[in-house]
Parts: C-alpha cells; sequence; structure tokens
C-alpha cells in the first residue's frame, strides 16, 4: 500500500469533555429534550466550527445532552434552524447528502474500529462501522447496522414548508450497549469512571426557495453547490471528522447532578498525543520521499515540553513508533496505518 500524506490539525490537541450522568428513569422516546428525562442532563458548550478558531462562530446554535444506563447510551441534540427540509427516506443512503445530525464514537480510543451515525429531518439513518479512518485505508461497513437503535426527531415548524415558522428540529437516539460494545474494550460496555472518545457534527447547506420548495444554492462559477458548513461540538482543525485523535472525552459516572465532576486529561492521552504528532509527519515524509523516515530528527516535531521519549524503528513502508507509558509498566506504540495500541512492558 502507498501512504499518502495526512493534514496535521491547525488547533492545540484540547478535547473537550462531559461527564455523562446515569439515566433516572425510562425514556420515552419523541425528539423532545424538554422533559424530565433529561433534567439532570447538562448541555455540551454550543458547537463550533469544524476548525475551531479558524473560522466564524456558526450562525445556527447546536448543542448536545447525554445519559447512560445498563441498556443505552442516550444522546439528544437541539439544532435552531429556521430552515428545516429533507429529502432522504431510505435507511443507509448518504444522509449528510440533506441537512443532518452526526454521532461518533470510538471506544477504545485507537482511532480504528469505531462507529458512526447520521440521522435527518425526516428519522432516516445512517449506521456504519469504520475500521480505519479512510485517510489510513478504510473502507467502511456500510452493511453493519446498530442493532436494537432507537431514534426519534421533534420539529418546532413544519417539515419542508418554507413558509413555515421554523425554529428548531431536535433528535433522541438511544444506542445499545449490545451493539456498541462490539468493538469496546474487552467486549463490554463502559464502566463508571472510564471514558470513551466521541464527538458530534452537524451539516448545514446553503439553501433557497424555488416554486416552493427548498433547494441547495448553486455556486455559478462551479455549476455544483456550495459546500456544506461543518458545526462539531470539539473542533478537529480539519475538515475531516474521520481524525478520532481529535474528538471529545465522554466521562461515565453515577454521580447525581448534585456532585460537581471534573475531567482532567491523563497523562498517557498527551504521550498518545506526541505519538500522533509523529505519524502525521511520518505520513508526510512517505508522501514526499516514498519511504518513512529511519531517524525521528528528520520529522522536525517541535518538542512540546512534555516528558517524551519515543523510540523509532522503519524500513521502506512500514513503521512502528514507542513511548512508555505515564506508569512505566508499558508502552504506547503506533505504526504506519494509524493504529495505536498499549502493551506491558
Amino acid at each position: 500500500m502507498r501512504y499518502s500524506e495526512v493534514p496535521e490539525p491547525q488547533l492545540p490537541f484540547a478535547p473537550k469533555s462531559y461527564i455523562c450522568r446515569r439515566a433516572a428513569g425510562e425514556l420515552e422516546l419523541d425528539g423532545r429534550i424538554e422533559k424530565p428525562f433529561w433534567a439532570t442532563a447538562a448541555w455540551t458548550e454550543d458547537f463550533v466550527d469544524i476548525e475551531g478558531h479558524l473560522r466564524p462562530h456558526p450562525a445556527k446554535r447546536t448543542r448536545v445532552k447525554m445519559l447512560w444506563d445498563d441498556d443505552y447510551f442516550y444522546i439528544a441534540a437541539e439544532m435552531e434552524e429556521d430552515e428545516i427540509w429533507a429529502t432522504l427516506q431510505e435507511r443507509d443512503t448518504v444522509i449528510f447528502h440533506d441537512n443532518d445530525f452526526e454521532i461518533f464514537i470510538d471506544p477504545d480510543g485507537d482511532t480504528h474500529l469505531y462507529y458512526e451515525l447520521e440521522v435527518n429531518a425526516l428519522n432516516t439513518v445512517w449506521d456504519l462501522l469504520l475500521p480505519k479512518p479512510y485517510r489510513d485505508g478504510g473502507p467502511p461497513v456500510n452493511g453493519w447496522d446498530i442493532q436494537g437503535l432507537r431514534s426519534a426527531v421533534f420539529i418546532d415548524g413544519e417539515l419542508n414548508h418554507p413558509q413555515a415558522d421554523n425554529r428548531r428540529w431536535s433528535v433522541e437516539v438511544a444506542l445499545p450497549w449490545k451493539a456498541l460494545k462490539e468493538c469496546a474494550p474487552e467486549g463490554r460496555m463502559p464502566k463508571v469512571g472510564e471514558y470513551w472518545r466521541v464527538n458530534f457534527s452537524r451539516v448545514e447547506w446553503q439553501v433557497e426557495v424555488k416554486d416552493g420548495q427548498y433547494v441547495k444554492l448553486i455556486n455559478p462559477d462551479t455549476g455544483n453547490p456550495y459546500p456544506e458548513a461543518n458545526w462539531v461540538w470539539s473542533p478537529q482543525g480539519v475538515i475531516n471528522m474521520h481524525y478520532p485523535e481529535m474528538w471529545g472525552f465522554i466521562v461515565f459516572t453515577e454521580a447525581d447532578a448534585s456532585e460537581s465532576i471534573n475531567f482532567t486529561l491523563p497523562r498517557d492521552e498527551i504521550i498518545k498525543w506526541e505519538l500522533r504528532r509523529l505519524y502525521y509527519r511520518q505520513r508526510h515524509h512517505y508522501a514526499s520521499h516514498g519511504h518513512f523516515a529511519d531517524d525521528l530528527t528528520r520529522l522536525k516535531v517541535e518538542p512540546s515540553g512534555e516528558e517524551f521519549y519515543p523510540a523509532l524503528e522503519a524500513a521502506g513502508r512500514i513503521f512502528l513508533i514507542s513511548s512508555p507509558s505515564a506508569d512505566g509498566r508499558h508502552k504506547w506504540y503506533i505504526r504506519e496505518d494509524g493504529q495505536l495500541w498499549k502493551e506491558p512492558i
């Protein structure tokens, strides 16, 4: 395989975090968020552009709530919108060709074997499994379904009616652990205190009204629709959601809403990020020279100031970079296809 260059995120490594509390009752799924089930769940920060501060703040507000119990991981999203439309009605079509809401979940944080779910205002879903990010060779498994998935949409306005008093649409999703644990550590749901890597995206197209219907606005210079906007919870620093290393941290807790819990980024996550920076540079080196560097000094990565002691093995089209873990009893490894893992020393 010939490896392509992988653009580096143009942001500091500072993923968002969220304390996901245990649900207190049973969810009556109807797409509405203003009900007792969600009262104890905090809102995330408002979504920003996928490139973060490099682009203007979104004109329409998006935010999310999360809860969990023994059966499901619950997610609710609220999206301000004065142009509520959707066209796609068949499951597993490419839903982001409509405005949509998207969920990305990497249970073990290795950037491989992760889930994606997209839903539009018709509650049409596209769920898929990614063995690897597209940059590392993909492809997605479109035939994979989240067995037992439950979802609902509420529209504050009227769907596909430009003259309506449209205000927002919201989504509720219940993701069963029996499906999500397939790619999770030890094949199980998360334990209290553990965290998974998660992110959310909202795709927003520019539209105009013709003959009483919403249609995508065409760029006269290209003859194609203007590119869609991508608004996200944890910014990626690059126009690509398939950088799981930039996703947020979801911490699962049984503490009630009265207990304040703060998330501190574990030192191992910094070590993993430093290995990822070397991976980016190795891919750049390969794209430029046709082989991977066999000396770390050739990669020209500026030290971050953290204690980090990488070692490199490379030969032509393969490489392996390692570093001691924070506890000193393990080593972290990353290879040419971006796979990242830990082993005992």
